[in-house]
């Protein structure tokens, strides 16, 4: 380990500088006290450890690993014992696989796994894992979840917007496996489904088919709507022209005849000769200038 090897180097300045203080003209008398204190103080470094943002430190001494974990920043540690960096951001696990659907059909399936090690378990991840953890707990439980849910879905819902439900259900059954060894399931979506040739195309013909259906159905109940308005609307038109009806009389017509006379002998352009026709027609109207 540099701390003991730096140590060595210091043991053997003080040495050579303590025999060779006394010799006149000797050059280590010059050097050595130079040589104690660089390897003095690089000894002394090797005392405190530094931790990169987004990472913790386990100290690991000949086995005996700690389970206080250094966090990020400067850190005093005993200089004979091993730190060990893990990552604590946001990772990514990329899986190419092929996987059954419930019709038994093959599908290829491009899917990632966004996770994180939770900072307090690091410590019980490298004591009974060890820095693969990714390789040994994450990646054979990832394709085995995605194989157990797509064998349960039909390839349409692979293709459609149930793939949304689909990536939701295999983060939730990975995340139950997993994040009990400190390993936390962020999201798990699907970033590309390939079925098999001609299956493709008769999903999206039978989806064409289901929106024009459903287009049609939307226009039929739009039209039934416009017919029962214009219904409505001849009805009122109707009940105007009943009630119109029945509220006009005989003597009524007479009177407005009347009335309209009146205004038409008042008025000073009144020179026409109106003669009433009919048994009951109007009165004679003369031009009185």
């Amino acid at each position: 380990m540099l701390f003991i090897f730096f140590l060595i180097l210091l043991i053997a300045s003080i040495v050579l500088y303590s025999k060779s203080r006394n010799l006149v003209g000797n050059p280590f008398r010059t050097f050595s006290p130079i040589a104690v204190g660089i390897f003095a103080l690089l000894a002394l470094l090797q005392c405190f450890t530094v931790i990169p943002a987004g990472n913790v430190g386990v100290v690991d001494f000949f086995g005996m690993v700690s389970d206080n974990t250094l966090k990020a920043g400067i850190n005093p540690v005993n200089p004979l014992a091993k730190v060990v960096k893990f990552s604590v951001k946001t990772q990514e696990l990329k899986e190419d696989m092929d996987v059954p659907s419930k019709e038994g059909l093959t599908v290829g399936l491009e899917i990632s796994a966004l996770f994180h090690l939770t900072p307090d378990m690091v410590a019980s991840i490298y004591k009974t894992v060890g820095e693969n953890y990714a390789q040994i707990i994450l990646v054979p439980q990832f394709r085995s979840v995605c194989r157990g849910v797509t064998a349960s879905y039909d390839a349409k819902a692979l293709y459609t917007s149930e793939r949304e439900t689909l990536a939701l259900l295999i983060r939730k059954e990975l995340a139950n496996i997993v994040e009990a060894r400190g390993i936390s399931i962020e999201s798990t979506p699907l970033r590309k489904v390939g079925l098999p040739s001609g299956l493709a195309q008769s999903i999206e013909a039978k989806l064409q088919a289901e929106q024009e259906s459903q287009r049609m159905q939307f226009v039929l109940a739009k039209e039934e709507q416009e017919a029962q308005r214009k219904r409505i609307e001849a009805k009122g038109i109707a009940d105007f022209q009943d009630i119109v009806a029945r509220g006009i009389s005989e003597p009524l017509l007479r009177w407005k005849g009347i009335e309209a006379t009146e205004k038409l002998a008042s008025s000073q352009n009144a020179k026409v000769v109106v003669i009433g026709a009919g048994k009951d027609g109007l009165p004679l109207i003369l031009d009185t200038k």
